[in-house]
């Protein structure tokens, strides 16, 4: 069962963490996180026995530079202004406590016709093959709000009963209300069973939401 937001006073899709919370976040943030492999197939993969987290989202919606700030490095994984670049599930080692699978964009059309039609395949072998997922983070770009692209990706994960979480990436090029956009997001989760409530803005330009966000994945992540 997803968990509820922690405070009462904020806006329900949003969680707030304390001091030490923080400091855990940025503690293991700030340890080596070491690129293992890329694989064009799930069965790639190798077993690990730690928890594991998914970065998925359409092409270009900011997924590698979300990786780059909440590590705060500047090149772990490669960010590109053409869409569709990352072609395969690229994964990484944080001090051991936690995997991170960055997945490959969809919805682009200028994608080969033969590698969109294998991302179906591609998202489902991952999901049945790796029993150590604990959340798959669903990125969306702030501007543009869910698309039915993004739907169909949620039924899936609904399907499969796998925990997905929206991260807004680019909040801060969004122009008026931005809790209108995260209410507008969260609203919509109440009618998918598989959706954590919790929404997070970020800008990984602006370092908005990065603290937060650490903090929240370290909760996933093995005792150190």
């Amino acid at each position: 069962m997803v968990e509820a937001a922690r405070s009462t006073s904020a806006p329900p899709w949003r969680e707030t963490f304390d001091d030490e919370e923080i400091e855990g976040g940025r503690h293991l943030f700030a340890q080596a996180c070491d690129f293992l492999l890329g694989a064009v197939k799930a069965g790639q993969l190798p077993p690990v026995d730690v928890p594991e987290i998914a970065i998925i989202g359409r092409s270009n919606v900011g997924k590698s530079s979300l990786i780059n700030a909440l590590t705060g490095r500047n090149s772990l994984a490669r960010t590109s202004n053409t869409p569709g670049r990352t072609r395969e599930i690229n994964l990484f080692s944080l001090a051991d406590r936690l995997y991170i699978a960055d997945l490959p964009g969809y919805g682009f059309a200028k994608v080969p016709k033969n590698e969109r039609d294998s991302w179906p395949e591609l998202i489902e072998s991952y999901l049945k093959g790796r029993p150590n997922l604990r959340r798959t983070a669903l990125l969306v770009d702030s501007r543009h709000g869910l698309k039915d692209i993004d739907r169909s990706l949620m039924a899936v994960l609904d399907g499969a009963a796998v925990t997905y979480q929206i991260i807004l990436t680019k909040i801060d090029k969004v122009k008026g209300s931005r809790d209108a956009v995260a209410q507008t997001v969260a609203d919509e989760l109440v009618t998918h069973p598989a959706a954590y409530p919790i929404i997070w803005p970020t800008s990984a330009a602006k370092g908005e939401g990065i603290t937060e966000l650490r903090a929240a994945l370290a909760t996933l992540a093995a005792p150190s």
